[in-house]
């Protein structure tokens, strides 16, 4: 009763029918890995008191989300560890009942069991060809362009946009006709403010960075604990690309002109979210 609630006999025979099914092999899993039911079980389950609770995750745009078809949402990136990523992934799919599937750097399939994790959640390699066929295929997709070089600047950059890598997450939208929707996230820059790094031990341990925060190493795991930031997510309104041929998105000034449109959106979206922010944690 105390894990379940005044119904926990119904609740604890579904738990018990789900795991049977699992071990009987009795459910699906797409040519990527992506698991829906695990996803939105447990993955969704598990972080969504974190976004409600913790951050306090204040969603705005959602109508700017297709309801069907395919859509690339690019976002700014930020916060030293991911957790933009998953906050998003969540308020998308309890906002708009679209699962978000993360395009993701190479690191995060190196790392064992956090691979395995991702690829169930609807992760897959941040490449040209997974995403275009994604896109194709009519799936939400989710790109960071901005990369390590995102989360991982110091805390007197924050939100300042970086570079935006050569575009690729543009050209495969072109290719495949899909909206691009802006995406501009405010609060995550503060749950870890980064400010130091120890380039020696990244370079030997095979990661971008090792970060210093006030409270890390220096407070140990308890310095891994997020402050709890007030974040507002914002989708801007889509810019089409079906208005170009599949073959324009071979021309390098082309997909520079639409990459610097989404970037400038994004970063002037950011400028106006800071400004009406009352507190970074209220």
């Amino acid at each position: 009763m105390e894990v379940f609630g005044d119904q926990w006999e119904r609740r604890l025979a579904e738990l018990m029918a789900f795991w049977r099914r699992r071990l009987e092999g009795d459910y699906v899993v797409d040519e990527y890995g992506f698991d829906a039911e695990i996803t939105e079980r447990f993955f969704m389950a598990a972080l969504r008191p974190i976004a409600t609770k913790w951050f306090r995750v204040e969603v705005r745009g959602i109508e700017n989300i297709p309801a069907t078809g395919g859509a690339l949402v690019v976002s700014n990136h930020s916060g030293t560890i991911p957790l933009d990523a998953l906050m998003t992934m969540v308020a998308v799919h309890d906002n708009s009942g679209r699962f978000l599937r993360a395009l993701g750097a190479d690191l995060v399939f190196k790392l064992p069991v956090v691979s395995g994790l991702a690829r169930k959640a609807g992760t897959t390699l941040a490449c040209n060809e997974d995403a275009e066929r994604m896109l194709a295929g009519g799936e939400l997709v989710g790109v960071w362009p901005e990369g390590f070089k995102g989360i991982g600047k110091p805390f007197t950059e924050r939100y300042k946009l970086q570079r935006f890598g050569r575009g690729g997450f543009v050209s495969a939208a072109l290719r495949t006709g899909v909206p691009i929707v802006p995406l501009s996230v405010v609060g995550a820059e503060e749950i870890y403010p980064l400010v130091g790094n120890i380039p020696a031990l990244a370079r030997l341990l095979g990661v971008p960075y090792i970060p210093i925060t006030p409270f890390f190493p220096l407070l140990g795991p308890l310095g891994l604990v997020p402050l709890p930031s007030k974040w507002l997510l914002e989708f801007g309104e889509p810019i089409r690309t079906d208005a170009y041929d599949a073959v324009e998105a071979d021309d390098p000034m082309l997909v520079f002109n639409v990459t610097d449109q989404v970037r400038e959106t994004i970063q002037q979206t950011l400028y106006t979210l800071l400004r009406q922010r009352e507190s970074v944690f209220r």
